[in-house]
């Protein structure tokens, strides 16, 4: 249950639509839910603004599916990351109407979308290879209720690929920059724009890229101002903390 939908609930018992007791029972499954494997935060999209989600690696699919199945029970959201095919399968057999997003490797199953948030959301890749991770932050946006553009392949190595999208870039509430290699966008777009500016190290590049280590270094000794980093190939952190600004931005603006 989110925001919009207590609200309904509430508005429901003020007009005798629901009574105290159905609410009251409704309100009992906010509690979180001791699976054994897991315990689920069912409170969390209340609180926060955004449910609880699934990290897929170390989990089975069979674990996976059932605390898909027990969110979109609670009437959420299921955003499950990292997760292959098999994950799905498992999933889709108990949620029918899932949708497996393979080159973000993420699963979704949409209950109740929150309010559309005013602004846009761009998401700008240095090169093809960094596209799962700049997708796993797209998605992850998209579902907190931002509209989302995506930039694709415009990274400095050949930098008029950029500056021809600065339009773009000049109309976006936020931009998620995604690169690998040496990390160099986030602190060109950051030194082009006045908007906050999230950079996401991937871990693509050669042997020297250790990993992504190199960007993520590079990234967090920008001498840009406005430039935030999240971890090496954190596509989710990067979608989920542009979401929020982009909403505080439209609530600010009303």
């Amino acid at each position: 249950m989110n925001e919009a939908a207590l609200r309904t609930l509430l508005h429901s018992v003020a007009s005798g639509e629901v009574s105290v007791a159905q609410a009251t029972e409704r309100l009992k499954r906010l509690n979180i839910e001791d699976l054994g494997f897991a315990r689920l935060d069912r409170h969390r999209a209340l609180r926060v603004g955004f449910p609880e989600v699934i990290y897929g690696p170390g989990k089975t699919p069979e674990q996976i599916a059932t605390l898909a199945e027990r969110l979109t029970a609670a009437g959420q959201t299921v955003l499950a990351t990292r997760c292959g095919p098999e994950a799905f399968d498992a999933v889709r057999a108990r949620i029918s109407d899932a949708t497996y997003h393979p080159v973000a490797r993420c699963i979704t199953a949409v209950r109740g979308r929150p309010p559309q948030a005013a602004g846009t959301i761009v998401v700008v890749t240095g090169g093809t290879s960094d596209i799962p991770v700049a997708e796993e932050a797209a998605i992850t946006a998209e579902l907190s209720g931002s509209t989302v553009e995506r930039l694709w392949d415009v990274g400095v190595a050949g930098i008029h690929r950029l500056l021809a999208s600065h339009e773009r870039l000049y109309h976006a509430t936020v931009i998620i920059a995604v690169a690998g290699m040496e990390g160099a966008l986030p602190s060109v777009i950051a030194g082009l724009v006045d908007r906050p500016v999230v950079a996401v190290p991937t871990s693509v590049g050669y042997g020297a890229a250790f990993g992504g280590l190199a960007a993520l270094l590079g990234m967090l000794n920008s001498c840009a101002a406005g430039l935030s980093v999240v971890n090496i190939d954190n596509g989710f952190g990067a979608g989920y903390v542009a979401g929020l600004i982009n909403r505080l931005a439209g609530l600010r603006s009303e």
